[in-house]
């Protein structure tokens, strides 16, 4: 088990921290979430978020706290902006891990969860990625993990004590992304606790939680509504009530919408998901650690289902339970001597990945309608051999006769592939999600007297690469239309009209660049001016044009 330990330990530094600085920054997630925590840094204003120097009441603050931290520490760069996700995803392996080996008994088993959790495709893409899913999902773990604890502790004191660190996590989680830090725990906790027939212990046993979550959300909550007062109102209604319900939600989709992409998103323990459920299913659903993990995992899970706004990245603090879950029921599979529904998934598994690999060789090789993944064949290469590694890997899986180690192995078997994916973006990609570095080619045109203007989706990488919060916005002000609706903010929003008006009076005065994607600037171009210098990114890509 120690060798088992210290290779997961070794697969989480190698796929999650090292290549963490690697792939460039991508719009618009990355950049927004690099650039409040930098404008909070720069402004000294830790209380108001703001994004581009207008207030951007989406969020609570926790989130841009820690991004604002981790760049205090590793520089205003790709890496300290990603750390933080990665070290909350090993965060919640490591509570996994002590969780089953405290209920299960069996040190194997807590591994085996680490270890499903940290190689589920959905975990490593946002583990890895610079947005605000990790860090709600590690506090959401900890509130779980907390109170399963404080439920089965029978000592009063320290199950209060349990009780009260439960309560901690949730108002963490509260800071980081609202009232969902008190949905998800409420629609898991009431019907395990109605499944353990315990349910008249959650009017003894609430308070505890609930009010350590007030007094950890409270100062900031206070602060807000006293700089803010409209802050608490939009938040409400516009980031819960209306993403809920609304038929104009944001990222509407239908009530499958999960249903249909939890397979990949689970991967690639979904393909052993039918070996899991026999183990769960022989185990007879008795055990309060697997009830609790049901719960977990079902609950939220329709909760996220039946709302109306839905990203794929919402589900994320159902993994947990789900990688749990899979070690239980493989774990007691394997107990049992089987190891055909395993060899089955292993086989499936290997075969569409090798599929793919040979796909991938001869569209890189001989093109398809014209279209190449990579200019770079040794990016194709490395592509190539992570999707064989992985074929081989499942195979060996199936070969060995040792239940641990086929767990092992099949966690390990993607691992050549994660490390190297921010090396082998394809370049369709990086033209037209991230303008880093074709915006940096331009950095010595931009002076303190220049005024730049920036479409909707590339104002914040504009703002982030070029260290700005006073950029002028062009067209449709998308996820800044509140800020915008400020009397000091009116004027930061301009028609192509207004910014023609605008470039015919600063001729002479001071320059005026606008950074917009190509196909905004092309709708554009002929209504305005002629430009002194021009320069693209390519199709699909941004355009750099000075006036």
């Amino acid at each position: 088990m120690k060798k088992s330990s210290i290779l997961i330990i070794v697969l989480f530094l190698i796929i999650y921290i090292l290549p963490l600085g690697v792939r460039p920054i991508v719009i618009p997630d990355e950049s927004r979430y690099a650039e409040i925590p930098r404008e909070m840094i720069d402004s000294g204003d830790w209380i108001v978020p703001r994004l581009n120097g207008l207030r951007y009441f989406e969020k609570p603050v926790l989130g841009y706290w820690i991004n604002a931290a981790s760049m205090i520490l590793f520089g205003e760069n790709a890496f300290a902006l990603r750390l933080p996700s990665a070290i909350e995803a090993g965060i919640s392996a490591l509570m996994l891990f002590f969780l089953l080996r405290r209920f299960v008994g069996r040190d194997s088993t807590g591994v085996f969860a680490a270890s499903i959790f940290l190689t589920f495709f959905e975990v490593f893409g946002v583990g890895t990625y610079n947005v605000l899913d990790s860090l709600l999902s590690m506090f959401i773990t900890a509130t779980m993990v907390l109170y399963f604890f404080a439920q089965m502790e029978i000592r009063p004191g320290k199950k209060n004590r349990l009780l009260a660190l439960s309560g901690i996590s949730c108002g963490l989680a509260f800071l980081t992304k609202g009232f969902i830090a008190f949905a998800i725990p409420l629609v898991v906790i009431v019907p395990f606790m109605i499944w353990e027939r315990r349910w008249k212990e959650l009017f003894r046993v609430c308070w505890i939680p609930l009010i350590t979550a007030v007094l950890v959300s409270l100062p900031w909550a206070v602060m807000i509504h006293i700089r803010e007062p409209d802050f608490w109102h939009f938040f409400f209604w516009n980031e819960h009530i209306k993403r809920f319900m609304a038929d104009s939600a944001q990222h509407k989709r239908s009530i499958w919408y999960f249903f249909l992409l939890l397979p990949g998103a689970a991967l690639p323990w979904s393909f052993l998901l039918p070996a899991a459920g026999s183990g769960l299913k022989q185990d007879g659903f008795e055990s309060p650690i697997i009830r609790f993990a049901i719960c977990w995992f079902l609950f939220p899970f329709l909760f996220f289902s039946v709302s109306n706004g839905k990203l794929l990245t919402y589900i994320l603090p159902c993994f947990p339970p789900l990688a749990i879950l899979a070690a239980i029921g493989l774990h007691n599979y394997f107990e049992r001597g089987k190891t055909k529904a395993f060899t089955i998934g292993s086989l499936l598994l290997a075969g569409v990945i090798a599929i793919l690999a040979f796909a991938l060789i001869v569209v890189q090789i001989a093109g398809f309608q014209g279209f190449k993944p990579y200019a770079l064949y040794w990016k194709g290469a490395l592509a190539t051999a992570g999707l064989l590694s992985w074929t081989l890997f499942a195979i060996f899986s199936i070969k060995t006769s040792k239940h641990r180690k086929k767990i092992v192995l099949y966690a390990a078997a993607p691992a050549l592939l994660m490390f190297v994916a921010p090396f082998i973006m394809p370049d369709q990609t990086i033209r037209v999600k991230s303008p880093g570095g074709f915006f940096l080619r331009h950095a010595n045109k931009i002076g303190p007297d220049t005024v730049l203007v920036s479409d909707e989706n590339t104002l914040r990488a504009a703002c982030w690469f070029y260290k700005r919060r006073d950029v002028y916005l062009l067209g449709p002000a998308g996820e800044l239309t509140y800020g915008l609706h400020f009397e000091d903010s009116k004027h930061r929003q301009l028609d192509p009209e207004q910014f023609k008006e605008y470039i015919l009076k600063s001729r002479g005065t001071h320059p005026v660049i606008l950074i917009a994607t190509a196909w905004n600037y092309k709708n554009w171009k002929q209504d305005l001016p002629q430009p002194l210098f021009e320069d693209s990114s390519g199709e699909g890509g941004f355009v750099f044009a000075q006036f």
